[in-house]
């Protein structure tokens, strides 16, 4: 049995938009449209399907444009707001998301203005936002700006995918993936205003050697998230992302899932709402956009591979 699986999870690989498995890029810029006219939705879509034709772009399909075109998407959902005690997590909807990836940022606004021309004008760009890989931790992730390594306890291999893909759906489904993207902005003096012994107690991790603590308070983001201490257990795979603006900065936090379950399931967690105890991290930092998007599957064609977008009839 084990073999066959392990072979399902290897066809939606060979089916997945390769971004969503690859390394997080030197250089990353988000892309966020709003709808407008659904009447030229169809015909929009289809000239966007061959611009997502490797890792050089992900795109995420919004619960409104799938309903626009009359579709469904097993699965798919509009992100919940939160509150917990003394912190919110903010839901704000998005038809349309892509993650530009590279390390040129001149070939990223040539990008950008691509897939904007193909969108228009059934889908607006309203917001872009810059991103890019901080250092390289201990295990070879890059780093979160307040120097932590991000994605220590992500699966790889076979798991990455199992975590990460649809698998055993058919046709237009496996290989596909549930992203979550939230904007956190972090308060980068709050933090540096802590001592050293303090910012590893709010994160459960020594900063210098990735060391997890042992004696970490139950507050500590390491504890709040650990995937396997949830039943189920809750994995997802994260290629998130430091982001800075003006006097503003924080992380672009992407997780992909075979489903939206085991983000909700965690973000419920930092936010005290399973047993009253908020995560550390909120002490520096806040989510301010929060967004579910279904990321269809690629195919190969004649002319090359493109989004395959037969679950939404096209």
């Amino acid at each position: 049995i084990q073999p066959i699986r392990h072979f399902c999870w290897n066809l939606s690989m060979k089916t997945a938009q390769p971004g969503i498995l690859a390394p997080v890029p030197p250089q990353g810029r988000y892309l966020f449209f709003t709808l407008k006219q659904a009447s030229a939705l169809r015909e929009a879509l289809m000239r966007l399907a061959p611009l997502v034709d490797g890792p050089q772009a992900v795109v995420g399909i919004g619960p409104d444009v799938v309903a626009a075109l009359g579709a469904t998407v097993p699965g798919l959902r509009a992100f919940a707001a939160l509150k917990g005690p003394g912190v919110e997590v903010p839901a704000t909807p998005t038809a349309l998301w892509c993650w530009l990836r590279g390390s040129d940022r001149g070939k990223l606004v040539h990008a950008t203005r691509a897939i904007e021309k193909a969108l228009a004008p059934a889908l607006r760009l309203d917001r872009v936002i810059e991103a890019f890989r901080h250092g390289r931790g201990p295990n070879g992730h890059g780093r979160d700006l307040t120097g932590y390594e991000d994605g220590t306890e992500n699966p790889e291999d076979a798991a990455a995918e199992k975590a990460a893909l649809a698998h055993r759906q058919g046709a237009g489904l496996n290989g596909s993936s549930f992203v979550a993207v939230q904007q956190w902005v972090h308060d980068l003096d709050a933090f540096e205003s802590m001592g050293t012994r303090e910012q590893d107690n709010m994160v459960g991790r020594r900063r210098r050697d990735n060391h997890e603590l042992d004696d970490a308070p139950a507050s500590a983001h390491v504890k709040r998230t650990a995937q396997e201490s949830f039943k189920p257990e809750a994995f997802v795979l994260r290629r998130s992302m430091p982001w800075a603006l003006d006097h503003q900065a924080g992380l672009m936090f992407v997780a992909f899932g075979k489903s939206f379950d085991a983000f909700e399931a965690q973000m419920r967690r930092m936010a005290g709402l399973d047993d009253g105890i908020v995560d550390a991290m909120f002490q520096i930092s806040r989510p301010v956009t929060g967004a579910f998007f279904w990321c269809p599957p690629v195919r190969q064609e004649a002319t090359g591979m493109r989004l395959d977008l037969r679950q939404v009839g096209l």
